[in-house]
């Protein structure tokens, strides 16, 4: 897919530079969406005890992550991962998180946190 983008965009080198622009943003646009976080397999394992919109107690004992702040919900998820947060649930969940990057956290956050 990258040498088809490569190709095309340096035929559009030889023509006006209105087109390069709008080609330029086009692959950027193309190339940030590529590379867009995929979490459904992520909500996927979060959903068997939160809910799948994360609405429901785990365990009968967590907080409601959709009913957290963003700031809550990144500052938990990151404290089960280093294991400064969690009580009780911290055995359970730092399994759960101890994969996750930054941006999946983030995106995790932005996809319960409406």
């Amino acid at each position: 897919m990258l040498s088809y983008v490569i190709i095309l965009y340096n035929k559009f080198l030889q023509k006006d530079n209105d087109m390069k622009k709008i080609f330029t943003i086009l692959v950027i646009i193309s190339c940030t969406s590529l590379m867009a976080i995929d979490i459904a397999p992520i909500t996927k394992k979060c959903a068997g005890c939160h809910g799948l919109k994360g609405e429901k107690k785990a365990l009968n004992k967590s907080k409601i992550m959709n009913q957290m702040t963003k700031e809550e919900f990144i500052t938990a998820t990151k404290g089960y991962k280093d294991g400064s947060y969690g009580g009780a649930m911290k055995a359970i969940m730092k399994p759960q998180v101890m994969a996750l990057s930054d941006e999946q956290i983030e995106a995790l956050a932005d996809f319960y946190i409406k």
